[in-house]
């Protein structure tokens, strides 16, 4: 891909030095009790040998709040190497391309295209879906419309899925903003409403379908970006249509266990999301990714 050189977004937020923010179960509990605390002889005798032991501890640095609240402590910040901060560079141009792409796109529909924002993180991040680690791998929280990504999943992309190249990095980013444009469009909250009466199978189906549709997005993106910006080189599409196939339900469960179970699916065999992303890619049209059309 021929990134280098396009805009980036200002709407990536890079946590991977931030500590994760302490819980404040422990915190909440002691200030609850504080005013029977104070009324006490016993309870003013304990704040007191607690504020020593708050401050004592402090001074070697260790944060009793945090440690009441059950939160991991953090990790001391890790110097970014030059290629992470390419690859911070490289994810903040791809997710400008999409929101030109889906800017365009929403204009021809007589909507307005909310940006979402794309948190950078490492190991795990708190997010409005709860405390997610770096194993969850990309994913996108729709309650706080946002995109998380530890960086390393790209390595995993490499080394373990056999998935290389800039442009199925890029393919990662897209299909996290497809369900953003699936969450402004209502598509998401239908889908999660039929679930909750359908059957486990019905329901998995749809998340199936949802998935499918969020690749099919995905590729409407690189139809623009081929098209608008041409930053796509020779072998660019084939790297997607591979980074897709590497991460089907039918490949992943027989490299884990050996056997293939469809009913265990969630987004779909390698061959559907190949694809539903080359239809996206084809045709750049989002009336051709309806994935819910029987």
């Amino acid at each position: 891909m021929d990134w280098k050189g396009e805009r980036r977004s200002s709407n990536v937020d890079d946590q991977r030095n931030a500590p994760l923010a302490a819980g404040v179960g422990g915190a909440a509990i002691l200030f609850r009790f504080l005013p029977y605390l104070i009324t006490t002889k016993i309870g003013r005798i304990i704040l007191v040998l607690g504020g020593l032991l708050y401050f004592g501890a402090r001074m070697l640095g260790i944060d009793i709040l945090q440690v009441m609240s059950g939160a991991p402590a953090s990790a001391p910040p890790q110097a970014l190497s030059a290629k992470d901060q390419e690859l911070a560079d490289f994810v903040s141009v791809i997710l400008a391309s999409t929101e030109d792409a889906w800017t365009s796109e929403f204009t021809k529909m007589g909507k307005t295209y909310q940006d979402p924002t794309l948190v950078l993180f490492r190991n795990r991040v708190n997010s409005a879906c709860g405390l997610a680690q770096s194993a969850t791998g990309p994913f996108y929280c729709p309650g706080d419309g946002k995109l998380y990504i530890d960086l390393s999943f790209y390595e995993e992309m490499k080394s373990k899925l056999g998935a290389p190249g800039d442009f199925a990095q890029a393919y990662v980013i897209a299909h996290e903003v497809g369900h953003h444009v699936q969450n402004l469009l209502g598509i998401a909250a239908k889908v999660r409403n039929a679930q909750r009466t359908a059957s486990a199978t019905a329901a998995n189906a749809l998340s199936v379908r949802l998935e499918l549709q969020a690749d099919c997005l995905a590729g409407i993106w690189g139809h623009y970006a081929d098209r608008e910006r041409k930053i796509l080189d020779a072998g660019d599409i084939d790297e997607a249509l591979n980074a897709a196939a590497a991460i089907g339900d039918d490949r992943l469960q027989e490299q884990a266990t050996g056997t293939v179970r469809p009913e265990k699916f969630t987004h779909g065999t390698s061959k559907q999301r190949a694809e539903w992303f080359n239809r996206g890619f084809q045709t750049g049209e989002i009336e051709s990714c309806n994935t819910f059309k029987n």
